[in-house]
């Protein structure tokens, strides 16, 4: 932020490092609060990382602790136990020996090496960003950051590296780039979250009811009969094309219907082929068959999701009029 003196120190380390030709790519995790979950993903081609926080008030702040979190959850550890980790910690009050042992403490619980640091507190900016003296020291832990990265130096043991062995290690997910996008976004909706639980669990309860009963060929192929002995024809020019995908049993029922003919047949037509691509399951299906709800009603309701011509959807009811089985 403006005014920030961990700026200061931060440029000057990235200078130093850039002049030794080491590529340094920075992220401001402010800028980057909706993709925290994911940033871990940037440090799979990394040799060395730089955390660097300002304390203002007390501790390291929230956009760091969750970037440490993705990097426990997401993170893959075992590129973490070949990374050096430089922490910078700048205080404008009390704190910074505490901030930059816990930067220290997490990152080595994670597996990882922890380098050089830098504590400071600064009580006058100007002075402190125009003392040479300070700058030279700067300097030279930038320059000591690199050597140990650069030589793949030892780093003495922590009892640190003993309590991570006792942790569970938690395995890493391998993303692209656009589904780390897709997340990021995802995870910043908690709307969108609880309703991805909600969906989850139903789904859990679905396949709970399916284990153990596999449905024989009658099960699979009773809709065609259905469809069949209750087709009205609206007229000898309506020509439509319709498949619906039976999630839960991985079958598509054709429906094809050409003025007062019909064929309805199990097999396969790309969503391009056909006027209207249903997916919905069969429980579904046998509320629309059984007349406890229309075609149209179970899309109103997202029992059963459609593409194409929504003209062609509508029409689908008029075709096939269900009575109600009691």
């Amino acid at each position: 932020m403006i005014e920030d003196p961990t700026l200061y120190v931060m440029n000057r380390v990235v200078s130093v490092l850039e002049e030794l030709r080491v590529q340094v790519v920075k992220y401001n995790l402010y800028e980057q609060r909706n993709n925290i979950t994911v940033l871990s993903n940037t440090l799979k081609e990394a040799d060395g990382i730089i955390l660097a926080v300002n304390v203002e008030w007390l501790g390291i702040g929230g956009y760091m602790h969750e970037f440490l979190d993705s990097c426990w959850l997401y993170g893959n550890k075992e590129k973490i136990r070949t990374m050096y980790m430089m922490p910078i910690v700048v205080a404008t009050t009390y704190g910074e020996r505490d901030a930059e042992n816990m930067l220290v403490k997490a990152w080595e619980l994670m597996g990882g090496l922890s380098a050089e640091s830098i504590g400071v507190f600064v009580e006058n900016q100007a002075e402190f960003e125009t003392s040479m003296p300070y700058r030279a020291i700067i300097e030279k832990k930038a320059e000591a950051f690199y050597r140990i990265m650069n030589q793949k130096g030892r780093i003495l043991p922590s009892s640190n590296y003993v309590v991570k062995k006792s942790i569970p290690v938690t395995l890493p997910l391998d993303l692209t780039p656009q589904e780390s996008e897709q997340l990021s976004k995802y995870v910043s909706d908690d709307a969108r979250v609880q309703k991805q639980k909600k969906d989850i669990e139903e789904l859990a309860e679905l396949f709970k009811g399916m284990l153990g009963s596999e449905g024989g060929a009658e099960e699979r192929y009773e809709f065609e009969k259905n469809f069949k002995e209750n087709f009205k024809p609206q007229g000898k020019d309506f020509h439509a094309l319709y498949s619906v995908y039976f999630t839960d049993v991985e079958k598509t029922l054709i429906i094809e219907i050409s003025g007062e003919s019909l064929r309805c047949y199990y097999g396969e037509k790309n969503e391009d082929e056909v006027d209207m691509a249903a997916k919905t399951t069969r429980e579904v299906m046998n509320k629309i068959v059984n007349g406890r709800t229309t075609f149209q009603g179970a899309f109103m309701s997202g029992e059963l999701t459609c593409k194409g011509n929504f003209k062609t959807l509508r029409n689908f009811d008029n075709f096939f009029t269900f009575n109600i089985l009691s």
